[in-house]
């Protein structure tokens, strides 16, 4: 700005309210003393308290920048986990549908076949009929003390380095520990096999201890893979109220509060009201 002499200049800025942002005041004088003597006199006035707000509110929105960015962060991150998560529990439920589809309709049609093929000559067998279907009922009730048994002496045991994936947090759809459950599969095709191709009571009582591995088997994925775990929706069998006392006492055994126990699923909550006794 430029001041001619013998000229005083006065600017400054005047408000009736309080301002957001910080103001200066400028004045120039110029004082004229002598004719050749000329004083030139420039002060720059600003408010330095309202200059370190400024710093802070820019260092503040700077900050909340941050804040916004590292939040935006981990919603992306919780949205894509629950993402994974949906298409995990999507991708288990398909199997478990098929694999129950696929197996309880291959179950019907054996038993249906076998029982009338044995029936062509007029003949009912009605002794082998009961026996097989009251195998079937002892097997399905024999396979949880199995794996009560087998779950306290194998898979926390020797097998544990196998079993370990089932007490981890899971990372995908499967888990090393599913392999437990081809393996119980085999024993029943066999059996199942054997009585559907062949005929007599001894047939038929493979036959029935195969149908009893199948039935425990597919309420177990029910039961411990869907209503426990959550690892697919069951729907109304979440509703029942002894199979919830059946969860409640498994997620005892994932807690580890009374070394392990209950081992058992379908037992279970009979085994958890009994008092435990641990010796020293």
């Amino acid at each position: 700005m430029a001041i001619s002499n013998n000229t005083v200049f006065h600017q400054f800025v005047h408000t009736t309210a309080p301002m957001a942002k910080p103001y200066s005041i400028a004045a120039s004088f110029s004082v004229l003393k002598k004719k050749k003597n000329v004083l030139n006199v420039c002060m720059v006035l600003q408010r330095g308290r309202n200059h370190e707000t400024e710093k802070e509110l820019v260092s503040k929105g700077d900050s909340m920048e941050d804040f916004n960015h590292v939040t935006e962060m981990k919603v992306s991150k919780v949205e894509e986990r629950l993402a994974k998560k949906e298409f995990e529990r999507t991708t288990y439920l398909l199997a478990a549908m098929s694999s129950s589809l696929g197996i309880s309709s291959t179950v019907v049609m054996a038993v249906y076949y076998r029982f009338s093929w044995q029936m062509e000559g007029g003949e009912f067998p009605l002794l082998e009929m009961f026996c097989t279907f009251a195998l079937s009922v002892g097997a399905a009730v024999g396979m949880e003390y199995w794996a009560r048994w087998a779950h306290r002496a194998l898979w926390h045991a020797s097998l544990w380095h196998m079993h370990e994936s089932h007490h981890r947090a899971r990372e995908g759809a499967f888990e090393l520990n599913d392999v437990f459950a081809v393996t119980n599969a085999v024993p029943a095709i066999a059996l199942l096999s054997y009585g559907f191709f062949n005929t007599g009571l001894f047939p038929g009582l493979c036959f029935g201890a195969g149908l009893g591995i199948t039935v425990f088997g597919m309420a177990y994925m029910f039961v411990h893979d869907g209503l426990v775990h959550r690892r697919f929706p069951v729907g109304p069998v979440a509703n029942v109220p002894y199979l919830r006392r059946v969860a409640a006492a498994h997620q005892l055994h994932h807690a580890d509060k009374f070394r392990g126990v209950p081992y058992g699923l379908f037992l279970g909550p009979q085994a958890s009201s009994k008092p435990l006794c641990i010796c020293y």
